[in-house]
């Protein structure tokens, strides 16, 4: 398994390559196009600020390079939010994989934001889910959030419903971390290794 992990200005890659060590992957990680391109699957991390994080992406020109790959994607919390068409965090228009906005939680009954800490994720749609995770919890730390849409293969509901995962074509994406998620997370990860291109 070539499995290659973006590195870009964004934190929390160690975490990742930690969980996916646990499942007996040694990934690499790297911004090489060619080696990107080779991998079998890629996963696209990120803990970070939206306009700076684009900003370092299309001066490597990732931001090109990403929404092309034709292998399994798996973008992660700030990399879901970039695989989205826009977010209001400074207003940053991002790489549109997602036709959907991001949004800021706007808090209504004391709700405090981030929104950090374990949540169930519900309404699973996808074959990463499997077997049934459904009101499983996973690990969540943000400020931004994508709205609901067709893409949207799990739900979570915090200052009202979002988007906990999202799915089109190649293309994966969680809002929560699976790779500090436990043995949900493991799950998901194992699922999504275990992916068939298309």
């Amino acid at each position: 398994m070539n499995l290659t992990i973006i590195d870009y200005n964004a934190g929390n890659t160690q975490s990742v390559i930690f969980a996916l060590n646990r499942l007996g992957i040694e990934p690499t990680l790297t911004d090489d196009f060619e080696a990107i391109k080779k991998a079998d699957k890629v996963i696209f991390p990120g803990v970070g600020e939206a306009s700076t994080t684009m900003a370092f992406l299309k001066e490597k020109k990732l931001d090109q390079l990403i929404p092309s790959l034709k292998q399994p994607v798996l973008g992660v919390c700030l990399g879901m939010q970039l695989m989205c068409a826009y977010s209001e965090e400074n207003e940053t228009t991002c790489m549109g994989i997602f036709d959907q906005q991001v949004k800021r939680f706007q808090p209504t009954d004391g709700q405090k934001v981030p929104h950090m800490g374990w949540n169930n994720i519900t309404q699973l749609k996808s074959d990463i889910f499997t077997p049934t995770l459904e009101k499983e919890r996973a690990y969540f730390v943000h400020s931004y959030y994508a709205e609901l849409s067709p893409y949207t293969i799990a739900t979570t509901n915090y200052c009202g419903e979002f988007s906990a995962a999202l799915h089109k074509d190649n293309f994966y994406a969680t809002q929560f971390h699976p790779e500090k998620s436990g043995t949900i997370g493991a799950k998901i990860l194992e699922n999504f290794i275990n992916l068939k291109s298309k």
